[in-house]
C-alpha cells in the first residue's frame, strides 16, 4: 500500500488520533499525515501510507486553505477557544469596511513567530509540550504568505472569512493579529481546513465514514496511488 487516504477529521481527536485509527483499520504500521490540525479544527487531513511517508516535506510544502471564525473582544492563553481568557475588551461595532481593512492589511509576505502551543519543534521538543509545563522559549520569526483572505460573515462579536496561506501560518497567531489591529483582541472559536494545495476536503472521508467501511472497500476505492 502506497498512495494517500484524504480524511475529513472532525473536531476533538487530534491529528495523531487518525493515524492510529487507520493503522489499525488497515492493519499496517507505515502511515503518518501531512500538517497537523489541532484538536479544536476540523477539515483536510492528507494521510500517507508506505513509501509515499517519504513525500512529506513535499505535501507540507503546499499551500492551504482555511475556513475561519474569531471572536473580538477577549484573548486566551492559547489564542483559540480551548484557552483561559487573560483578557475581555468591549467590541465597538466596527464597520464592514473597517474588517475588511483590517483583514486585507495582513494580505502578502509578513514575518510571523510561531505559538507556544504550536506542534513547531525547537533545540528538538515540541513547543505545545513546554507549554503544557508552563515554560515559554524565545521563538525565531519566520516567513509566511497570505495570498488570499476574505471576510465572509460579521455577526459581532464573531466575524468570518476565507484563508489562503503559505506553509507553516498559524491561524492562531493570525486572529491575535487581526485583534490587536482592531484594539479589542480576539482568538480562534471555529477553523475548518477546506484545501492542501489541490487537494480540496470535497474529496476527502469522514471519519464515521472509514470506521465503518470493510478494510478491502477502503483501499480500492480511496487509497489514491502516487
Amino acid at each position: 500500500m502506497n498512495g494517500i487516504f484524504l480524511v475529513d477529521k472532525p473536531r476533538g481527536p487530534t491529528s495523531h488520533d487518525i493515524v492510529l485509527i487507520l493503522r489499525r483499520k488497515l492493519q499496517f504500521k507505515k502511515i503518518g499525515h501531512a500538517g497537523t490540525l489541532d484538536p479544536l479544527a476540523s477539515g483536510l487531513l492528507i494521510m500517507l501510507v508506505g513509501k509515499a511517508t517519504k513525500l512529506s516535506s513535499e505535501f507540507l510544502g503546499l499551500d492551504k486553505a482555511y475556513s475561519v471564525r474569531i471572536t473580538l473582544g477577549v484573548r486566551t492563553d492559547t489564542a483559540d477557544a480551548a484557552g483561559k481568557i487573560i483578557q475581555e475588551k468591549e467590541v465597538p461595532q466596527y464597520s464592514r469596511e473597517a474588517i475588511e481593512e483590517a483583514l486585507l492589511n495582513f494580505k502578502g509576505e509578513s514575518w510571523q513567530i510561531p505559538p507556544m502551543v504550536s506542534a513547531k519543534k525547537v533545540n528538538g521538543q515540541k513547543l505545545y509540550r513546554l507549554a503544557r509545563k508552563g515554560i515559554s522559549i524565545a521563538r525565531q520569526p519566520h516567513k509566511i504568505n497570505i495570498t488570499g483572505i476574505k471576510l465572509t460573515e460579521i455577526n459581532l462579536p464573531h466575524l468570518s472569512f476565507e484563508l489562503i496561506c503559505s506553509k507553516g501560518t498559524y491561524v492562531r497567531s493570525l486572529a491575535e493579529d487581526i485583534g490587536e489591529y482592531l484594539g479589542c483582541g480576539a482568538h480562534v472559536c471555529e477553523l475548518r481546513r477546506t484545501a492542501c494545495g489541490n487537494y480540496n476536503i470535497k474529496e476527502a472521508l469522514k471519519l464515521d465514514e472509514i470506521i465503518r467501511m470493510e478494510q478491502e472497500t477502503l483501499v480500492r476505492r480511496f487509497l489514491t496511488l502516487l
